[in-house]
């Protein structure tokens, strides 16, 4: 189990790792993140993004007032003696089921078998079998910690329960209430070295007939249990094994934007819209002054103090009275249309661009390069899934999202991250060429093929959700500079994050990528990414990148791997040459074929970045 002290988990986290329904190991016990109807909304500081706010309302409803970050105040928390020091986001112990690290005694805590100690001084709170004399019951009695078992069940649905422990041990309903053993019988830890033993009818199981083939006929069906809710629901879905502390136990679904200015948009009203908490409550001029004065002594809202104070008090006056209506339904689409702007915005407080050449080599391939040196991510947290990860944005059901909270919600938890970026649009007449090639609609036929099956498998509509080969190579290259900018620019690989343009629906003709940061304990503005933007250095990454990308140190397994026949969305590539890490990749690492990008032992006539004439 980690030893993540309480307090330590940071307002990123609850987003990406420990969200409502998410597990968390503190030091003598886990615990489940409560809904976040639990969460103290006063402490939970809005964030204002019209665009991500729509489109949240879109998936969760038009009840959904507002983005809120989680209620945690790193400012606040400086004297760990204060009122505001205790406040968090609430949790309870989960599993309710526990082990006695001396005897093995496995027992829920409903059974009063074991007792809490210092309920008081929660980062000592742990629980223990009290008056324990070991497994052969001969030791002296002492006190021995209860450790959570380390075994649940979960669904598809996004349900976590207990693991059935008597129902497994007894294969199915018993009336026999003798108390379990867990115990380990070998020199390794593996699953068919643990078993669970009845000391009433002696009755045992090994635990490798809890997981594969064998745990559809050990295990019974979902009981459709939302510890973070309280509640139990109707659940068809077959029960799986997971560990505790296990990856597939949680995937956050999101949507994330751009903070981008509107078309209507200007430099102070951005600015007000970055600080409307302090201005939400302003009722006159007067009042607005002494705001200003506030922000200008405390450094606040840089750049607010050049402005009168009667364009100050108009602007607010506009964002009270709503401001522009915000209907966009494509996340996408307004940012594309802003970073491909003759003279991108270059003022904004949350984005500021500068256009320069593209690298001599690639100008055949490649229109012109954007550095960001200032840009602002804003993401939403609207669910979450257990054993698969949701699809891109959210915003497609593939998988079944479990709810926040109880009823629909009024506010959703969300982030904002400073950050950075290099964006690269790509020339349309090299694609219109490049996709007329024999071997990229061979490429493209196989992973259509590929997502095809990968969605009968999950009884989903086929012919649905495949982005196109464009997509693919696209996604395909932004990992390849991901994994190369990463050993040079200061970031770790983690924090560093792509957005992949490449929509051709309608009158819609993309073909760009970002790379940027989002590293919120950093804030994402050392200047690293953008000076490697520059075209001297992104000519240098761009061919080390591609020459990398032709032999992969997995080949020739990795180059002649074909996705239709494991159907997993993902041809010429694997973790030792195109993956990243989750919190890197938009798409999960699907739809990645390095052959796109340069020839490899298997293929050689798709390659973008080269041509045999």
């Amino acid at each position: 189990m980690s030893r993540t002290r309480i307090g330590e988990i940071r307002p990123s986290q609850l987003l990406w790792s420990y969200g409502p329904g998410a597990l968390i190991d503190l030091p003598n016990m886990s615990v489940v993140t409560m809904s976040s109807e639990h969460w103290e909304e006063p402490r939970c500081r809005a964030i204002h993004e019209a665009r991500l706010l729509a489109n949240v309302r879109r998936v969760l409803g038009p009840q959904v007032e507002s983005l809120r970050m989680p209620p945690i105040n790193e400012e606040e928390v400086k004297d760990s003696t204060s009122a505001e020091a205790l406040i968090g986001v609430p949790v309870k112990p989960f599993p309710r089921w526990l082990r006695c690290v001396k005897c093995g005694l496995l027992s829920p805590v409903d059974a009063g078998l074991f007792e809490l100690k210092d309920r008081f001084r929660i980062e000592r709170a742990r629980y223990v079998h009290k008056g324990c004399k070991g497994s052969d019951g001969t030791k002296r009695a002492t006190d021995a910690d209860a450790v959570p078992a380390r075994f649940l069940i979960a669904c598809k649905s996004g349900h976590l329960d207990d693991f059935p422990w008597h129902w497994f041990v007894h294969r199915g309903p018993s009336d026999c209430q003798g108390w379990l053993r867990f115990y380990e019988n070998g020199a390794s830890l593996q699953t068919e070295n643990l078993w669970v033993k009845c000391d009433e009818c002696e009755a045992s199981r090994n635990m490798a007939h809890a997981f594969g083939k064998a745990s559809l006929e050990n295990l019974p069906g979902c009981r459709g249990r939302h510890p973070h809710l309280t509640r139990f629901e109707e659940c068809d879905q077959e029960a799986r094994t997971v560990l505790l502390g296990a990856t597939n136990g949680w995937f956050p679904a999101t949507l994330s934007v751009l903070a981008i200015p509107p078309k209507s948009s200007t430099p102070l009203s951005q600015l007000i819209q970055d600080g409307w908490t302090f201005f939400e409550d302003a009722e006159d001029e007067p009042e607005v002054k002494t705001i200003v004065k506030t922000l200008k002594k405390s450094g606040q809202l840089p750049g607010i103090e050049a402005y009168e104070i009667g364009e100050i008090w108009a602007s607010i006056q506009s964002h009270q009275g709503g401001g522009d209506e915000v209907h966009d339904r494509d996340i996408k689409t307004p940012e594309w249309e802003v970073l491909t702007a003759d003279e991108p915005p270059n003022d904004y407080p949350s984005f500021k661009s500068k256009v320069v050449s593209a690298p001599n080599q690639f100008r055949d391939e490649i229109k012109r390069v954007v550095l960001l040196e200032r840009l602002k991510e804003v993401n939403a947290l609207i669910g979450f899934t257990r054993i698969e990860s949701p699809e891109e944005e959210a915003g497609e059901d593939s998988v079944k999202r479990a709810p926040l909270t109880s009823r629909a919600p009024e506010w959703v938890p969300a982030t904002e991250v400073h950050g950075e970026g290099v964006f690269i649009e790509f020339n349309l007449n090299h694609l219109e060429e490049w996709h007329g090639r024999e071997a990229v609609d061979g490429l493209d036929k196989k992973l259509r093929a590929a997502h095809r099956g990968w969605r009968r498998k999950r009884k989903l509509d086929p012919e649905v959700g495949y982005p196109g080969i464009r997509y693919a190579m696209l996604h395909t290259l932004a990992h390849a500079l991901i994994r190369e900018m990463a050993l040079e620019c200061g970031y770790n690989a983690a924090s560093i994050r792509e957005r992949v343009y490449a929509d051709v629906e309608g009158d819609q003709n993309q073909a760009g990528v970002l790379i940027y940061t989002a590293a919120a304990d950093s804030d994402g503005t050392l200047g690293g990414l953008v000076e490697l933007g520059k075209p001297e250095n992104l000519e240098r990454l761009l061919t080390q990148a591609l020459d990398r990308a032709e032999v992969c140190s997995s080949d020739p397994l990795c180059a002649e791997h074909d996705p239709t026949k494991d159907q997993s969305l993902h041809g010429a590539s694997c973790h030792a040459c195109s993956f990243v890490a989750e919190t890197s990749c938009e798409a999960g690492n699907r739809y990645l074929d390095r052959a796109l990008l340069m020839p490899t032992l298997e293929t050689r006539g798709a390659a973008f970045f080269w041509w045999e004439g």
